[in-house]
């Protein structure tokens, strides 16, 4: 018994060496990830606040009820770590899944044959991106979001035909994301496409499908039971009318007799930016009767944006570059508006919270961050704070560094032999959570991250190494990942 105990300790031993042999470089970079969460943690305890959202999230877990304007999904998060009264954990665990993406994208690198120090050259913008670590501190949707669809890549990309149920759990992780945020929907039917590209099976390709249906349809029931009508949310309408409201001409359009009360008679280079536009009191949607979430109107607001589209394709498609160009543009632009964009920054000092207003369905954003988390719901300790603040004005990912990731993901859909549907699946999330938000309401800097850690994957694909290059260059490469290459069950044909 004590040599059986003998031989255990040191194979844990040899295994924990093997580990750092071939996994130290990115074991100290997650090391590194994961005190500046820590220092986050300490300059700013709790959570930091996104000014309206934030509180309805709030809101939405001390009262579940479904809202008409957005999905609660990540308010379910928050339900379930209530009896906690943590602030602290809520923050703590999102940076948690912000490391846990970091490793995904890393082992899904190995294992498709990059070496130890190329997967974590890779990973590092999700790791060190000063903007994704204060977003992962926000309390707002986007850090549960991106865990919940890079966990399902991570899935997918496992093997190159998953077995039924693992497709199933992938599906079911996709639906969820939906319910955090809408602008997911877009990836069920990317999931699935790429499965049948992966030659992945009908039965996988099925259960994919049926996962991701499965949480809307529970959701869609609740939603029916509440208002009548069966949707995850009542505010499409609006969101997809303020998208078309900056080039929308209605001499153009020609709409019917009853959307005409919608269309704005300023010239279209005169209008503001539609993620400020839609809030404002005087904007036809605000004026209409029930306002612009009541079923009916929120069918005249899409059929109007709809129209709009259909008459003026260049234009949409114009708006929607433009958004794109924001994105990878070298200088960050105060989009939608500045005070907007300022939430995305690490304050200098605590949060002023509107104590007369009342966020889903009663309450005041003040009085449910108390109810929550406690009686000092927002704080500022230096110098962990300032030194966060510096780390923002320095280290980040400039645009034009993400447009150059999403071309080398591009590129990897050609040059990544045998890893070509691996790059397709990548990259065709890292476009879609970029493209679709712009597509469907307007720029944000805040559905810009949810892009990086695909990006960073696709990019790293492209740089796997091909057996057809020889073996001077498997060698020089990495020995060892080329011949994980070889033997990899997921390896394509």
């Amino acid at each position: 018994m004590i040599k059986m105990a003998l031989q255990r300790t040191i194979w844990m031993k040899q295994g924990t060496v093997s580990a750092l042999r071939h996994h130290g470089v990115f074991a100290l970079a997650l090391l590194g990830g994961a005190l500046i969460r820590l220092v986050t943690m300490l300059g700013y305890p709790g959570v930091l606040w996104f000014t309206g959202d934030s509180y309805f999230y709030l809101g939405g877990a001390l009262r579940p009820w479904p809202s008409p304007s957005k999905t609660l999904g990540y308010s379910f998060m928050l339900w379930l770590l209530e009896p906690f009264h943590s602030l602290t954990l809520v923050a703590f665990l999102q940076h948690l899944m912000g490391l846990a993406v970091a490793v995904m994208v890393y082992a899904l690198l190995r294992r498709a044959g990059l070496p130890g120090w190329a997967a974590t050259l890779v990973t590092l913008p999700v790791l060190y991106d000063a903007y994704q670590i204060q977003l992962e501190h926000l309390l707002m949707a986007e850090s549960i979001f991106t865990f919940l669809i890079a966990a399902a890549v991570t899935l997918v990309l496992w093997r190159r035909r998953p077995l039924w149920w693992v497709a199933l759990f992938a599906g079911l992780l996709l639906g969820y994301a939906v319910l955090v945020r809408t602008a997911g929907a877009a990836m069920i039917p990317v999931a699935v496409g790429c499965l049948v590209v992966r030659r992945a099976g009908w039965r996988a390709c099925a259960a994919a499908l049926v996962g991701g249906v499965v949480p809307l349809a529970a959701y869609a029931l609740w939603f029916h039971s509440a208002h009548g009508t069966y949707g995850l949310t009542l505010s499409d309408g609006i969101y997809l009318w303020g998208r078309t409201s900056t080039f929308a001409d209605c001499d153009r359009i020609r709409p019917p007799a009853q959307e005409r009360k919608l269309c704005l008679h300023d010239r279209p280079e005169d209008r503001i930016a539609p993620g400020t536009l839609i809030w404002r009191k005087e904007v036809p949607p605000r004026r209409l009767r029930g306002g612009p979430v009541d079923p009916g109107n929120n069918d005249l607001l899409r059929g109007f944006a709809l129209r709009a589209i259909v008459a003026q394709p260049l234009d949409y498609a114009g708006a929607v570059a433009r958004g794109v160009g924001m994105a990878v543009s070298p200088h960050r632009i105060g989009h939608p508006n500045p005070g907007t964009e300022s939430l995305y920054h690490f304050r200098d000092r605590p949060q002023l919270f509107p104590a007369g207003k009342s966020w889903a369905g009663g309450g005041t954003a003040l009085s449910d961050a108390r109810a929550y988390g406690g009686d000092t719901p927002s704080r500022v300790v230096e110098p962990n704070a300032g030194r966060m603040r510096w780390y923002q004005e320095h280290l980040f990912l400039p645009g034009p560094a993400l447009g150059v990731l999403l071309v080398a993901g591009a590129a990897g859909i050609v040059v990544a032999r045998g890893r070509r549907t691996e790059a397709l699946t990548a990259w065709s999330a890292a476009v879609t959570l970029l493209v679709f938000p712009i597509a469907t309401a307007d720029f944000d800097y805040r559905y810009v991250l949810p892009t990086l850690p695909f990006a960073c994957l696709a990019a790293g694909l492209a740089l796997t190494p091909a057996r057809e290059f020889g073996p001077r260059v498997s060698r020089w490469w990495g020995s060892r990942g080329s011949r994980r290459r070889d033997s990899d069950p997921a390896t394509e044909p």
